[in-house]
């Protein structure tokens, strides 16, 4: 039988593989298709796919003050013109780094829907349990774009760093166990598991 404190862990580990499976798709077997790959680059791959997933666990966490700045007054959760300058800044930061603009771009479209998603799920729980409301609205302007503007440059970098691992053959699967490390550091709750699960689907470039 396994330990009591090791069950939410690996409960929470297989719920994140399956997530991860379902936004990728099919992914060939690590061991086949890097059966030629050193020891050491394979090992690189899992951790460079890590410093991906934090920062997509942690960007998606800040949709809950995006949140708490929104509800309750005329600003939208959909912002298309914020968003299109988003995408057209990532495109054009992405080109001086080396990587696919379009690429590039399609990450980021799946952080913004992520971040949508824990927005509408939070306007939900709020809505159904007034308890629950947030109690203080964060300044979008001063403090909360400013951070997601930050985890963009880190983003970009991390893309970038880890250009190689995620043309891999076997991203899709070290994706998941990123992923599901990443959750479980966060302890990410449902809402934000499902989130993080709709971040995932062009972080591998053959996804």
């Amino acid at each position: 039988m396994r330990p009591r404190r090791l069950r939410p862990a690996l409960t929470l580990l297989s719920t994140l593989a399956t997530a991860a499976t379902v936004a990728l798709g099919t992914a060939g077997p690590a061991a086949t298709a890097e059966r030629s790959a050193p020891g050491r680059h394979t090992a690189a791959a899992a951790h460079d796919l890590t410093s991906v997933t934090e920062l997509l666990a942690r960007r998606l966490l800040l949709a809950d003050k995006v949140a708490a700045a929104k509800y309750g007054t005329d600003t939208p959760i959909d912002d298309p013109e914020r968003e299109a300058r988003i995408l057209e800044d990532v495109r054009a930061r992405s080109a001086g780094l080396g990587l696919d603009p379009d690429a590039v771009a399609a990450v980021f479209r799946d952080q913004i829907e992520a971040n949508k998603l824990v927005q509408r799920g939070l306007y939900a729980r709020w809505d159904a349990n007034p308890g629950e409301r947030p109690t203080e609205r964060p300044d979008l302007a001063t403090e909360v774009r400013p951070a997601l503007d930050r985890i963009t440059t880190q983003l970009l970098t991390a893309l970038a760093d880890t250009e190689r691992a995620r043309a891999l053959p076997s991203c899709g699967p070290r994706l998941a166990v990123a992923t599901g490390w990443s959750a479980y550091t966060h302890r990410l709750d449902a809402l934000h598991l499902k989130g993080l699960g709709r971040a995932l689907p062009s972080v591998c470039a053959e996804s």
